[in-house]
């Protein structure tokens, strides 16, 4: 049995944004609409109770904590502080972090979350006409200026995580890009939307992709860390990956819902209603019983999990299969390889070639 590592704090269920493409929000598990808005005291400190149980059991030296929504700032200064207050009594080795949406991100919270050691990440998805395509706010005013002020206030923050940036393979990446780094990022992580065999994405990702990995890869010195990239580059040299779009290290997360509950990871609400559901709560339930959930099991088999054509694939130990939920097909479940299979080939296999070119070179 996988011990969890990561535990996610749905600490405020509603968002002040509607972005078009939230899995949260706007795919196929709407569950969300039946829980509290925010998480109560009693909630969080019974899950702390149980993390602090876990890493004791397992004698884990690092526990990591992520404060997540909605939109997490949502729940205010003094609840959050509470909130890491009663979590770190709990597990004095805790990590905390938070992925925002930058509108709260005010001095006096930034100095807040920054003084109780929270590391802060933002999104954004570019310059102003590519980030407002998508998330803008209910009228359909954008988001950007909000998400800017945010990371003009983090800048050279030693609070500062780095930016989260939705891929839309309608922009240009090469100006994505560089429009990011103008917030001089500590790290980028670039994300497929959440799409899978019933709702397949269009074309086009892997170009944008590679064209950003050509940009970075080639840059002088190195600008930034782009997560993707770099657990791609790890698994082509044979080591193995952090992160759960790639690679078949076993999934070390698990989520708490603002009711207590605990699911499966975010993602797989993309899916079908109820799919990150393991009928367990932390009022009743340690997590040794949810890592003992068939679908918490199946997500950290590896390689057992996969499909047999991923099997057949001569890159199956780098793509991993591509993300859990980007597998899922209404009649036949999750052993499916990605439904961005064909777009990620092409990305390793480019990769490979300049890694592989390098290495040449070094050698000669």
């Amino acid at each position: 049995m996988q011990a969890f590592r990561e535990f996610v704090l749905k600490v405020h269920q509603r968002c002040n944004l509607a972005c078009d493409y939230c899995y949260v929000y706007e795919l196929a598990d709407q569950s969300w609409r039946d829980r509290p808005a925010a998480m109560d005291r009693t909630v969080w400190q019974a899950a702390a109770r149980r993390i602090g149980e876990h890493a004791r059991i397992h004698d884990l030296t690092r526990v990591d904590i992520v404060l997540h929504g909605g939109e997490p700032l949502l729940a205010g200064r003094s609840a959050l502080i509470a909130l890491i207050t009663d979590v770190r009594a709990a597990v004095p080795g805790a990590r905390f972090s938070t992925q925002t949406n930058g509108a709260l991100l005010d001095a006096p919270m930034l100095a807040a979350l920054a003084a109780h050691g929270v590391r802060i990440g933002v999104s954004l998805d570019g310059p102003p006409e590519h980030h407002d395509r998508h998330r803008r706010h209910r009228d359909g005013r954008g988001s950007h200026l909000l998400a800017a002020r945010a990371l003009r206030l983090l800048a050279g923050h030693p609070a500062y995580a780095g930016i989260l940036c939705t891929i839309d393979p309608a922009t240009d990446p090469v100006a994505v890009y560089e429009s990011l780094m103008t917030y001089r990022p500590p790290a980028i992580d670039l994300l497929l939307p959440h799409a899978n065999w019933a709702n397949p994405p269009g074309p086009g990702y892997a170009e944008w992709l590679i064209a950003v990995f050509d940009r970075w890869y080639g840059a002088p010195r190195r600008e930034t860390g782009i997560r993707l990239f770099e657990e791609l580059i790890n698994l082509v040299l044979g080591g193995t990956s952090r992160s759960d779009q790639v690679g078949l290290s076993p999934v070390a997360v698990v989520v708490i819902e603002s009711d207590g509950t605990i699911e499966q990871g975010d993602s797989l609400k993309s899916t079908y209603p109820g799919a990150g559901a393991t009928g367990l709560t932390v009022f009743d339930h340690d997590f040794d019983a949810a890592a003992r959930h068939p679908g918490i099991v199946a997500r950290q088999s590896g390689r057992a999990a996969l499909a047999e054509s991923c099997l057949a694939c001569p890159v199956h130990d780098i793509c991993g299969g591509g993300h859990y939920a980007h597998r899922w097909h209404p009649g036949g479940g999750f052993r499916n390889p990605s439904v961005y299979c064909a777009e990620l080939r092409r990305l390793i296999d480019h990769v490979g070639a300049r890694v592989a070119a390098d290495l040449r070179g070094i050698r000669t």
